[in-house]
């Protein structure tokens, strides 16, 4: 979960949004508006890292294509709406 924060209230109070934004993304609107999230540098690394790892899907081969389109989902792992 997010801070939410106004832009006007970050630049009165960066210190105090940059030591949350170390454990805690803080989401700035501007005029009410969502405009930008400061993150930790942690955080910001392992999004690039991870934009650097994903592929398109169009990048696959049909073998891999097929193997995604059997693949099943351990019963353990499946997603349910119902709470029983």
């Amino acid at each position: 979960m997010s801070k939410t924060a106004s832009a006007s209230e970050v630049q009165k109070n960066f210190g105090v949004y940059h030591d949350r934004a170390l454990t805690e993304p803080i989401r700035v609107t501007k005029y009410g508006r969502e405009t930008v999230y400061i993150v930790s540098a942690e955080t910001f690394h392992a999004l690039k890292q991870a934009q650097r790892e994903a592929i398109a899907s169009a990048e696959l081969t049909d073998a891999e294509r097929k193997l995604i389109d059997s693949a099943e989902i351990p019963a353990e792992h499946r997603y349910s709406l119902d709470k029983s």
